[in-house]
């Protein structure tokens, strides 16, 4: 989980996306918030969802594998709801001619 979290908070800090970290293991109020926000359907079938899961403000995103999934494909822009800034790679699908 630990490195998970590093990989992403890595990606937003090295490409200037301004991001909020809510630590839920300090904080039972942002654990509350969390398991409240996950959509049903995207929850573990037992137990608890586990972090990392990326929000844009209250609407959920994904978790750790669909961020990765995202980056892979250099679509973390339209993954994270926000417009790629001018010139970047990260933020147009890739075509299928680079497939």
């Amino acid at each position: 989980i630990k490195k998970q979290q590093q990989d992403v908070l890595g990606f937003l800090e090295a490409n200037k996306i301004e991001f909020e970290e809510k630590d839920i293991a300090a904080n039972e109020e942002n654990r509350k918030w969390m398991r409240e926000n996950v959509p049903e359907d995207s929850r573990p079938a037992s137990g608890n969802p586990l972090p990392p899961r990326l929000f844009n403000d209250s609407r959920y995103l994904g978790d750790y594998e669909a961020f990765f999934e995202a980056r892979e494909n250099n679509a973390v822009y339209a993954f994270l709801g926000l417009t790629a800034p001018p010139g970047s790679k990260v933020g147009v699908p890739a075509s299928h001619h680079d497939l």
